[in-house]
């Protein structure tokens, strides 16, 4: 049985490698130097290209059986460009809506904060052992702070998407000027997507790990349990 469970999970979990192959080299390097009328065409290179992440969506939440955010946030926004490009639209809409989804997300994660739990603390909840803490807690006097530092722990994951979208409608802006529907503008599509790793990604998972660890050391020094205490063993 416990094997059972060990590779169920070595099986759900998600390959990095894998995903930034297919979400992102793989369709830039088909909208930079397969979308011309040589190749597949503007219109059947973008769609190609979309076809890659959507897939991949589509096959990690069938795997893993489980509704997460985030993948289907991922799969709206491709759908988006897909009907940005094939409706032709102009190209600002592209930069609309790299910044809408952050926006909304960090929009959605502030509102949480008024709800019975914020969504850091019911992702906390997932992997501390929830009794250890509370009892810590309480033995201590320290409840309070504790709701506090998730409170801060949630405004940085907020602010971490917020200053995505800016990112996102800033690079979308500068890179994408064609018109859809023509090479040009798969090309720039191609070259946002290979940019928007270092320049969108890198400083949000840099600020994503802050907050993760303000809210871990928190948690250690408000219950004076080690971490390994702190969190379940699987």
């Amino acid at each position: 049985m416990g094997d059972s469970a060990h590779n169920d999970a070595q099986r759900q979990r998600e390959n990095p490698l894998l995903s930034l192959l297919l979400n992102i080299i793989i369709p830039a390097v088909i909208l930079m130097r397969f979308s011309g009328d040589e190749w597949l065409g503007p219109v059947n290179g973008l769609l190609i290209a979309l076809a890659f992440p959507l897939g991949y969506g589509i096959f990690d939440f069938s795997r893993r059986r489980t509704f997460n955010i985030l993948p289907a946030v991922g799969v709206v926004g491709i759908l988006l460009t897909g009907g940005i490009g094939l409706l032709q639209l102009d190209p600002k809409w592209i930069a609309v809506k790299e910044a809408a989804i952050p926006l909304v997300l960090g929009l959605a994660i502030l509102g949480s904060l008024r709800t019975r739990f914020s969504l850091l603390a019911m992702l906390l909840n997932q992997v501390i052992d929830r009794a250890a803490v509370d009892a810590a807690l309480d033995l201590r006097g320290t409840r309070a702070a504790y709701e506090q530092r998730l409170v801060n722990g949630t405004l940085i994951v907020a602010g971490s998407f917020f200053l995505s979208s800016v990112l996102n409608f800033v690079l979308a802006r500068l890179v994408v000027v064609s018109p859809p529907g023509s090479t040009a503008f798969n090309e720039e599509l191609g070259r946002m997507t290979l940019l928007s790793f270092p320049v969108i990604s890198v400083p949000a998972i840099i600020i994503l790990t802050a907050a993760v660890l303000y809210t871990a050391v928190g948690i250690r020094n408000l219950t004076g349990l080690d971490l390994e205490h702190i969190f379940r063993q699987r």
